[in-house]
C-alpha cells in the first residue's frame, strides 16, 4: 500500500541559521597553533611573547588590562571564572612586555607563551633574554 505524503521534505539537512563556509578572523585567531598550522600551514608571524593573565583584585588590573590592550594583538578568553586576556609582544615591544609581565607576574595564573606555546622556563629565561634588548 502506497503512502500519500502531504508535506515535501527540505532539501537542506540542517534546520538552524545558516553558518558561513569561511571561518570569521576571530574564530581563525582562537584556533590552537597547532590546529592552525595542520590546517592551513605554518603562520607567518615574527617571533613573539604571550602574556596571558586573570582578572585579579587590586588597583593593579586596570592599568594592566590597559597595557594589554596596546599590546600587537589583545584578546579576552572565556567568561566568569575561566575570563583570561592574552596580550602578544614582538622583541620591539619588549619594554611594553616588562611593564604589564611587571604588573601581573605575581598573580597566579599569570603564564608566559612563547610563539602561543607553553616552554619550559619561559618566566626564568626567555623573559629576561628579551629585555636585554631594552639595554639598545
Amino acid at each position: 500500500m502506497a503512502v500519500e505524503r502531504r508535506t515535501q521534505p527540505l532539501e537542506r539537512f540542517w534546520p538552524y541559521a545558516e553558518r558561513s563556509e569561511e571561518p570569521t578572523a576571530e574564530e581563525l585567531a582562537a584556533l590552537d597553533p597547532d590546529l592552525h598550522a595542520a590546517l592551513f600551514g605554518p603562520r607567518d608571524l615574527p617571533f613573539s611573547l604571550t602574556v596571558v593573565f586573570p582578572p585579579f583584585a587590586g588597583d593593579d588590573y586596570m592599568r594592566a588590562v590597559e597595557l594589554a590592550k596596546r599590546s600587537a594583538e589583545y584578546r579576552e578568553v572565556g567568561s566568569g571564572d575561566a575570563l583570561r586576556h592574552r596580550a602578544r609582544f614582538f622583541p620591539g615591544d619588549a619594554l611594553q612586555l616588562r611593564d604589564l609581565f611587571e604588573l601581573t607576574a605575581g598573580e597566579r595564573g599569570t603564564e608566559v607563551l612563547i610563539d602561543d606555546r607553553p616552554v619550559p622556563y619561559a618566566r626564568e629565561l626567555w623573559l629576561p633574554l628579551l629585555w636585554f634588548l631594552l639595554l639598545r
